[in-house]
């Protein structure tokens, strides 16, 4: 009974020993009462923008395509299921020392030995040359009580790198989808500018051949027919240098989806594509919890932080404990018997007296090394309250500046097709009708890069919310 008791003890000295260094606190940030927009943002608006899936704010079926399989194939996001595998094993390799280890071993050697030796025997005194000798054991091997917690606070440290690598892993899918999305606008866009150059040069190449009709007739001059070959070749020159640009877009966008280079397919124009009809920001104080890389960033901290334990644990004594239990006789047939029955059991203690401040500074690093996970934590909080009011304003200031362009180019072409009717009719010139035809397929190339930049605008505020991982 008194053994019981004793090793009750032993086990609760064991597992319920104190643990030095600081137990984790999450820091106390002040988040701002709504996030920074051009618009002041209704109040306690809880819903969120990134509460959607990536599938809901993104309705074009191609682009749901390339998401899918660029979330199943791209190397990056490969290579960050592999660190949250890793993780998670050097979290067991780290858990596995706070319990005992055993292991069992076997030995059985034979010899023989001379009659003939420097000392020579009668057969009689040595009936059998050989020699047989076995063992059997369960060891202990060199189990280390954990009185001060060092190996539980290395332990919390390795939980908390599998968590944030499980949380880096999010981040990099929601910069995947971000990635893949913006690529695909802008391939849309390239294409829709190709169309209007292509649009704009079939035009001008129209007007040119009236111009060498009304030159044949006397009506036209030469300086009219080159002004109008010069507008016919510069609409030319860019068709090359726009298919150039999107040959290399749908290269980037095969290299996020692991492929090799190809043509990519399309789906919905660019005119075409589904915005939300709101995008509300949601609370700032659940951005914290939402956004992946705030998340691995404090779990960062709470590894840092559990190191100082780890560091601190150091100069408290530590114990270990080894031994063997097992069986050794040169006759097998009595290996197992109690009176060849063999143990021990080594306590053993060790205290640093003099490191030359090796602990002292051991200490100072995992301070340090905490001060510096605090500052990036706070840091990406931030970062990300910066980049949630970036994409308010943009998307409100991309759509202010798109309606206003669309009625410039409604005027341009309206002017346009008067300058156009007044020049054949014979009451102006020619140069009226090429400044209206130049700015007029200035305006609309302009027009299709801002609504571009308003379908990304969208998508970084989806990226900055914290989206696109669920």
């Amino acid at each position: 009974m008194n053994r019981l008791r004793i090793a009750v003890i032993l086990a609760a000295v064991t597992w319920a020993g104190c643990t030095v260094g600081p137990n984790y606190r999450r820091p106390a940030v002040q988040t701002p009462a709504s996030f920074r927009a051009p618009t002041p943002l209704p109040p306690g608006e809880s819903s969120s923008l990134a509460d959607l899936k990536w599938f809901e704010v993104f309705k074009d079926e191609r682009l749901q395509e390339l998401e899918r399989t660029a979330l199943a194939q791209n190397y990056d996001l490969r290579e960050a299921v592999a660190r949250v595998d890793a993780a998670r094993a050097s979290l067991g390799i780290t858990r596995s020392e706070q319990y005992p280890n055993l292991g069992a071993g076997a030995e059985l050697s034979t010899t023989r030995t001379s009659r003939n030796g420097s000392l020579r025997l009668p057969a009689s005194f040595v009936p059998s040359q050989n020699r047989t000798f076995g063992s059997v054991t369960l060891d202990l091997l060199s189990f280390e009580v954990d009185i001060w917690g060092r190996l539980r606070r290395a332990t919390e440290a390795a939980r908390a790198n599998l968590l944030s690598a499980e949380e880096t892993r999010k981040a990099v899918i929601t910069t995947l989808v971000s990635d893949v999305a913006t690529a695909y606008f802008n391939l849309r866009e390239l294409d829709y500018e190709l169309d209007i150059s292509r649009r704009t040069l079939a035009t001008r190449q129209a007007s040119l051949d009236l111009i060498r009709s009304r030159q044949s007739g006397g009506v036209a001059t030469l300086l009219e027919l080159r002004q109008g070959e010069q507008l016919v070749y510069t609409a030319a020159e860019t068709i090359p240098a726009l298919q150039q640009q999107i040959e290399l877009t749908e290269n980037a966008i095969s290299l996020l989806l692991a492929n090799n280079p190809g043509e990519i397919v399309r789906g919905r124009s660019l005119t075409e594509q589904d915005l939300p009809p709101d995008v509300p920001a949601g609370l700032p104080s659940a951005l914290l919890e939402r956004r992946p890389d705030i998340r691995a960033a404090e779990q960062n901290l709470v590894a840092a932080n559990a190191e100082i334990g780890v560091a601190k644990a150091a100069y408290f004594p530590q114990i270990s404990l080894s031994g063997f239990l097992g069986g050794q006789s040169n006759q097998l047939s009595g290996l197992f018997s109690e009176a060849n029955g063999a143990w021990s059991f080594v306590p053993q203690v060790t205290q640093p007296i003099f490191t030359a401040g090796r602990l002292k500074s051991n200490v100072k690093l995992a301070e340090a090394l905490h001060e510096r996970a605090l500052v990036e934590y706070e840091r990406a909080i931030q970062s990300g309250f910066t980049e949630v009011s970036d994409g308010l304003i943009a998307h409100q200031r991309v759509r202010e500046s798109r309606m206003q362009q669309e009625l410039l180019v409604t005027a341009l072409q309206d002017r346009t097709r008067l300058a156009y009717v007044r020049y054949r009719g014979g009451v102006d010139t020619l140069l009226n009708a090429l400044d209206a035809d130049r700015d007029q397929f200035q305006a609309e190339l302009t027009l299709a890069q801002i609504r571009r930049s308003e379908l990304l605008s969208v998508v970084q505020l989806y990226k900055a919310l914290g989206g696109g991982w669920q």
